[in-house]
């Protein structure tokens, strides 16, 4: 039987994500105007949105109806 290999992560989803928009619009910053430098920016923004997403899925305002 193949087991699964575990990963603990060592910081959270939003912080993780975070992160990884920064560096992206870093580096965007050094590269001239045009596509690949828009592609960088868009995967940032798109981070970002996951982040809230993320942040407001686990938040304590969302319950699962009680019987």
């Amino acid at each position: 039987m193949k087991y699964r290999r575990r990963f603990k992560q060592s910081s959270p989803l939003e912080e993780r994500l975070a992160e990884e928009a920064e560096r992206l619009r870093e580096e965007a910053r050094n590269l001239p105007p045009g596509s690949l430098r828009e592609t960088l920016l868009r995967k940032a923004r798109q981070d970002e949105v996951t982040a809230h997403i993320a942040e407001w899925l686990t938040s304590p305002g969302l319950q699962p109806p009680k019987p």
